[in-house]
């Protein structure tokens, strides 16, 4: 039966992977996750349904953190609706009780911090600030920006799960960026060198050590939240800001909106004769 279900995994990562065009990072979860899973429980079969067990599993992933936990159960979650929906067998998930997990706000970086790193960066390490702060992309979307997707006035990305997307490009960013490409005349994608793609990694060991030099540890990621934290505290539309970052469902840029509001209160208790 172990060796069925086995079987039954590969089909569903492969079904995310192909159809669901789900990202490298996600397949990985799953797979640790289902054969955790396969690996600890006793799979029985009952009144032509097959039980998981799924304490077992727990007693294991215990010691991990409540998000990891909570990712895990929910890549078993999903592997038992595959199951149902398109292999037609009916499972029971046993002892699968919810997991509660904080959501923990993202953290921008402040306007005048990101001003200053770049007052102090060279022309790429400038670049790279610029477009992920003014952009909002993820570091996957900048390493892999090709020349051929920036126009006149946008750029296309491919964000998650191979999804495209067209962000509008202001004149100021468009003639840093070609700038930039006549110091240092890339031939396929906007960073490269000797016609090599550079890294996320590389991207990222640049963007440290530019605000290393002021005292701070930034994350690409920040410089995405501070983007869309920016842009709503602005007064832009939500359903925009989404779109903007690709994100699937608005419900994820709504953690955005909750950031804005304590931003703002922040300020006016500051600004309060009273406060």
């Amino acid at each position: 039966m172990k060796k069925s279900f086995n079987l039954y995994k590969n089909d569903f990562l492969n079904h995310l992977k192909d159809i669901k065009k789900s990202s490298k990072l996600t397949l990985k979860t799953y797979d640790i996750a289902l054969t955790q899973m396969l690996e600890s429980v006793s799979i029985e079969e009952e009144s032509g349904s097959y039980i998981l067990p799924l304490m077992p599993l727990r007693q294991i992933i215990s010691g991990q953190n409540r998000k990891t936990i909570a990712k895990k159960l929910s890549a078993i979650r999903s592997f038992s609706h595959y199951l149902q929906e398109i292999k037609k067998i009916k499972i029971v998930l046993r002892d699968d009780e919810s997991v509660k997990t904080t959501t923990s706000l993202p953290k921008p970086i402040e306007h005048h911090h990101i001003m200053e790193a770049i007052s102090k960066a060279d022309i790429q390490e400038r670049i790279i600030i610029v477009m992920l702060y003014s952009l909002g992309l993820r570091i996957s979307e900048l390493a892999s920006l090709e020349l051929e997707n920036i126009k006149k006035q946008w750029l296309r990305v491919t964000g998650k799960g191979d999804k495209m997307r067209d962000i509008p490009l202001n004149s100021g960013l468009k003639n840093e960026m070609e700038h930039y490409c006549t110091q240092y005349q890339p031939k396929k994608f906007f960073f490269e060198k000797k016609g090599v793609k550079l890294s996320e990694d590389s991207l990222r060991y640049k963007l440290n050590k530019t605000f290393n030099r002021i005292g701070l540890k930034v994350t690409p990621h920040q410089l995405r939240h501070s983007f869309a934290t920016a842009l709503l505290n602005e007064g832009a539309r939500i359903e925009d800001v989404s779109e903007l970052l690709g994100h699937e469902s608005i419900a994820t840029t709504q953690i955005y909106t909750k950031l804005a509001s304590d931003l703002k209160m922040k300020s006016y208790k500051n600004a309060h004769p009273l406060g």
